[in-house]
């Protein structure tokens, strides 16, 4: 199997179009598994779609229908992530990376002085969070069955490598959208160790994307040798 060989869902997305051009360029072949070419709801499909593949970064999400606005959960999203899973292990694909959410944790009240570290009890700050959870807990599921499972917790990713802006000084809420920024470097960085690190302890790797950003509340610390290098408040 060639391990450059990777499938991304939700490959048009703001994260997915940009790890598709980035990834090309460091030589990877990519299959873009988007909703007009193959529905990840449809399990044989996806079968067969990911077929030959060395990995799948499992990206797509309705975030019309659910998203850490919205105040509910979407049954379509825990099925697609679902069938990733399963799929994967059926197609005998090694390594799956899944886009979790800072949300899984609530970090809005908490200080640089005690970091959330991945593998705390999680409390999720709402329904999303609690639905990127339990993608979590299937994953960790799966590892024992012998698939080898990432998941990204990602933080604050826009279209341009520009951090979140402070507008009032004083606002903790804007405060903390800096940082927990990702910037673009970092995000190619983090997803290349994801693909290449030869080995995982336990199958299974929970982590935090965020940028070593100045006043951040979480624990970067990771098993894949991820560094990121950039800082919000050097933009």
């Amino acid at each position: 199997m060639n391990s450059k060989r990777i499938a991304i869902t939700g490959a048009h997305g703001v994260i997915g179009a940009f790890l598709v051009a980035e990834l090309s360029h460091h030589g990877y072949e990519i299959t873009q598994l988007v909703r007009a070419s193959t529905d990840i709801n449809n399990y044989d499909g996806l079968v067969q779609a990911l077929a030959g593949h060395a990995a799948v970064i499992h990206l797509a999400w309705n975030s019309r229908a659910e998203d850490v606005h919205s105040g509910q959960a979407d049954q379509d999203n825990t099925r697609m992530f679902s069938n990733v899973y399963r799929a994967a292990l059926e197609a005998k694909v090694k390594r799956v990376i899944m886009a979790s959410s800072v949300h899984a944790h609530g970090f809005y009240n908490v200080t640089p002085d005690n970091l959330i570290h991945p593998y705390d009890l999680p409390t999720p700050d709402s329904p999303y969070g609690a639905s990127k959870v339990h993608m979590e807990a299937l994953g960790r599921f799966y590892a024992t069955e012998g698939l080898e499972v990432i998941c990204i917790r990602f933080g604050a990713f826009g279209k341009q490598n520009i951090p979140p802006v402070v507008t009032r000084r004083n606002n903790p809420i804007e405060k903390i959208k800096r940082a927990v920024w990702l910037s673009r470097d970092d995000c190619v960085g983090l997803v290349r160790k994801c693909l290449e690190a030869p080995s995982l302890p336990n199958n299974y790797e929970l982590l935090y994307g965020i940028s070593n950003n100045s006043g951040r509340v979480h624990d970067i610390t990771n098993h894949i040798g991820w560094v990121p290098h950039d800082d919000a408040n050097e933009f």
